[in-house]
């Protein structure tokens, strides 16, 4: 049986992991602009960890073996001039093991952080997918996404 939790200290290696992994797919898929490495230090992780604001959950195997995790982000908009202050989740980072894909570990994540959103007052969940990794895009129109905006480059 597995488990949703929220990362602790005792994770960090294993996110750092995971961390490589998603990096390794957008430096592979865009080296102009990624390069391999990790998108936090151990130090940045463990104050996001602890961070209400930006909550990080990982999923588990019956073992406790971190298999996927989901970095997100509360975000309003308060006081602005155009947009409405609804509470968003944003989700910064997902990522499933390279060894457990297949397994609906996303997907279970994906629920997890629905699930938070909805109990925290969200009014919507967002993320970003870069093209570079259609697989991730089908992934998410699969749960229900949406696009509800497009970045756009023109390289120089």
């Amino acid at each position: 049986m597995f488990r949703i939790e929220r990362a602790t200290a005792k994770d960090a290696d294993a996110v750092l992991e995971l961390l490589v992994q998603v990096n390794r797919v957008h430096a592979e898929g865009r080296p102009d602009l990624f390069r391999l490495g990790t998108k936090y230090n151990r130090e940045e992780l463990l104050s996001i960890f602890s961070d209400d604001l930006s909550p990080v959950f990982v999923y588990k195997n019956e073992d406790g073996q971190v298999l996927g995790h989901a970095f997100c982000i509360f975000m309003t908009h308060p006081n602005d001039n155009i947009l409405t202050d609804i509470k968003t989740l944003y989700i910064d980072d997902i990522c499933v093991d390279e060894a457990a894909r297949g397994q609906h570990v996303g997907a279970a994540l994906y629920a997890h952080v629905t699930k938070f959103a909805k109990k925290s007052g969200c009014y919507n969940i967002t993320l970003n997918v870069w093209n570079c990794n259609p697989g991730a895009m089908k992934f998410y129109e699969s749960l229900g996404l949406v696009p509800y905006k497009v970045g756009m480059e023109q390289i120089l």
